[in-house]
């Protein structure tokens, strides 16, 4: 049997293929602060204004996903928890967004105890992948948007995920992070999911100002080479206030450079996925 793809390996199909069964990415980075979250609801809302049917799963304890989302409280009460351990089906798990073909499976407070309560269960790793198996023929993608942390979360969602995109702030422990967390995929892929595989590196919070934030791009890109995606996202106040309205950034302001940025990535990660080659880098 052939040997698994290594993890920083982009899968070719032949050219003009059609994109095929719905992808499951999960977007990872275990350093907290690197717009992991904000890339999550941007990325999938951009995906879903293309004509992308898009499921979002928040598996992130703190429910960012879904407040940026506007889902409120009162549509919580089934969500992820629920899901990983198996009180209910993705279907009754489900919550539609005011955006067009964008559904949520949200957080909400009982994640915070997941950890602790699935390290009890069966098959404790791959509840997040026996939830979706089979269950997600109406959506074209789904986006996991994971914790900052490596702990059972995260490792559901590497299970569950055929891909991983990696949101990296321009800054300066950048690259320690990403060696962390390729170390953690390899080891995920010998054990638990041999499939895996990074689909993408996004450099966000990009200061072209800064002269420190240019050195990390040369060296990610220097390293990484074209798993790192050509379009950037900028350091941007609408993509930080955005949130607070409960909307996406581009429904909070689609002309600034932000929501621009996030429709390029869109695109190009399309073109990836059809493809399995970068398509030609842009920068916001």
């Amino acid at each position: 049997m052939a040997d698994a793809p290594s993890p920083l390996t982009v899968p070719a199909p032949a050219p003009d293929a059609p994109l095929g069964p719905p992808q499951i990415y999960a977007v990872a980075n275990q350093k907290g602060g690197v717009g992991k979250t904000t890339t999550a609801i941007n990325l999938a809302t951009a995906l879903a204004a293309v004509g992308q049917k898009v499921l979002l799963v928040d598996l992130d304890p703190q429910g960012n996903a879904s407040t940026g989302l506007g889902v409120e409280a009162s549509a919580r009460t089934v969500g992820s928890y629920d899901l990983l351990c198996g009180f209910t089906e993705l279907s009754r798990a489900t919550v539609p967004t005011r955006i067009p073909n964008l559904e949520i499976v949200p957080a909400n407070v009982n994640l915070a105890g997941a950890e602790l309560e699935l390290i009890d269960l069966d098959r404790r790793e791959f509840r997040l992948r026996d939830a979706l198996e089979t269950k997600l023929g109406r959506w074209d993608v789904v986006l996991i948007d994971c914790p900052p942390s490596l702990g059972l979360l995260t490792v559901n969602a590497l299970v569950a995920a055929e891909a991983i995109l990696v949101p990296l702030q321009c800054e300066f422990f950048a690259l320690e992070g990403l060696g962390q967390l390729t170390r953690t995929i390899d080891r995920v892929r010998k054990a638990l999911n041999q499939k895996l595989y990074i689909a993408g590196v996004i450099l966000t919070m990009m200061d072209r100002r800064n002269t420190l934030a240019q050195q990390v791009e040369r060296d990610v890109r220097g390293h990484f080479a074209d798993v790192v995606f050509g379009t950037t996202i900028p350091r941007n106040v609408r993509v930080s206030e955005a949130p607070s309205h409960g909307l996406p950034v581009l429904l909070y302001d689609h002309t600034c450079t932000g929501s621009q940025a996030y429709i390029l990535l869109a695109s190009e990660l399309l073109h990836r996925r059809r493809h399995g080659v970068p398509a030609r880098p842009q920068a916001a």
